[in-house]
């Protein structure tokens, strides 16, 4: 593991951000004050990330994401390019009390598609998969597969990323064999 982080010349990284060793921060991102970001991430070009925000280790956010106060992001997530984690539920120019900011985690093993919008005080599943462009309005249980607008439950996910195929009960992968027990939430 390499010490210490990289940041371009041209991202902009506040003093009062934590950086795990290992990660990357490319062109233009922003890492604002009291967030913290694990080891071994990759921020690209635009990336924000919002004080007060949380990411966990081997997580990859591609670029012009924006993940907002109040976003905890576990391990080995992806974020595609312009997604959003959203944090205000009635959004007002003039009124703004960030003490109401209710938090929204994304699990650990997720994949948020590009594009994509997550609403505040939700939670995505372990190793669960938002498709491109999705608007995310409901928690997403573990391992779904959801995507439109609104998001809707569409199959399930193996953590290598294959959709599942179902056999009574059991959801099984053509891929790696794993198999999973889960709800048709």
């Amino acid at each position: 593991m390499e010490k210490g982080f990289h940041a371009h010349k041209t991202s902009d990284v506040s003093e009062k951000a934590i950086v795990g060793d290992g990660t990357r921060i490319w062109h233009e991102a922003q890492v604002r004050e009291n967030s913290s970001i694990g080891s071994n991430c990759i921020l690209g070009k635009g990336v924000y990330i919002d004080t007060g925000v949380k990411v966990g280790d081997d997580v990859k956010i591609q670029n012009y994401a924006s993940i907002y106060r109040g976003a905890v992001i576990e391990d080995d997530v992806f974020i595609g390019p312009g997604a959003v984690i959203t944090n205000d539920l009635h959004p007002r120019a003039k009124i703004w009390d960030p003490e109401k900011i209710p938090e929204t985690r994304i699990k650990k093993g997720a994949s948020i598609g590009a594009n994509a919008t997550i609403l505040p005080g939700l939670t995505v599943g372990d190793h669960a998969m938002v498709g491109a462009g999705s608007v995310v309005t409901h928690n997403v249980p573990p391992h779904a597969l959801v995507y439109g607008n609104p998001a809707k439950n569409r199959g399930y996910i193996c953590e290598c990323g294959k959709k599942l195929e179902k056999e009574k009960k059991v959801h099984t992968c053509s891929l790696c064999n794993r198999k999973y027990e889960l709800g048709e939430r």
